[in-house]
């Protein structure tokens, strides 16, 4: 596999505060190692050789610790795109002059035992421009929700009901033709780079995923992957 990844990782990680305040949050240990590092031998695993750091927000400190555990990591080549204020989670690709084929991104926070070679096969049979990796998840409603109609009439009534959501997981395959949409005089989200390829005819693909994904972001759901990781570390294609 040439395929070439990149890993956002230049965030402030505000909701995970307040550890994120002097501490980056790719560096948030699960187990034994951070959950860059997790990723990072993910990759390996599934044929990745090189890897490109988006760094941001204590990126010197992303940049030390990768580099102190390069022994662990052999095999796979770690460079870094460093932005000197923040672009967005798409935008940020536009300062990584030599991206070209079919790339991977993902966010530096997320646990899954994803098959990233299944990925990119459905990306390349879909032919695609861009395709996002989804999650159904579980969405609890801790309220009554009430289902009207036109004229006001109660339809049906339902206590605390739990809605299934398709989920972004955070991990993309993109063609290089979607860096034309991209600029690095602007700033600009994932969402709106999703809503500008639909408005020019481009196709955006999903691959569904139906093993474990968890995003670590918030404090309960960090707490969560490092119980998890520790019954389970085998799951994960770490090398």
């Amino acid at each position: 596999m040439t395929v070439r990844a990149v890993i956002l990782a230049g965030g402030r990680g505000t909701r995970l505060a307040p550890y994120t305040t002097i501490f980056p949050k790719p560096l948030m240990p699960i187990g034994d190692v951070p959950i860059v590092e997790i990723v990072i031998r993910q990759l390996r695993h599934f044929g990745f050789r090189r890897v490109t750091m988006a760094v941001g927000h204590l990126s010197e400190l992303i940049r030390a610790y990768l580099e102190n555990r390069r022994d662990h990591l052999r095999g796979i080549e770690i460079d870094y795109s460093y932005e000197a204020s923040p672009s967005g989670t798409a935008g940020a690709l536009a300062h990584i002059a030599d991206l070209c084929g079919t790339f991977l991104v993902m966010n530096g926070d997320i646990l899954t035992d994803l098959d990233y070679s299944r990925l990119l096969e459905c990306h390349r049979e879909k032919g695609a421009a861009l395709t996002i990796a989804s999650f159904r998840k579980k969405v609890k409603i801790d309220l009554c929700v009430i289902d009207t109609s036109e004229a006001g009439y109660v339809v049906s009534y339902k206590e605390k009901p739990e809605l299934l959501y398709g989920v972004s997981m955070g991990i993309y395959v993109y063609e290089a033709r979607v860096l034309g949409f991209l600029s690095c005089d602007n700033y600009l989200d994932f969402p709106e780079l999703v809503e500008r390829l639909l408005a020019r005819g481009e196709l955006v693909g999903t691959y569904n995923w139906s093993g474990y994904w968890l995003d670590i972001g918030r404090p309960e759901d960090y707490q969560t992957a490092i119980a998890e990781f520790s019954q389970r570390s085998g799951d994960f294609h770490i090398d």
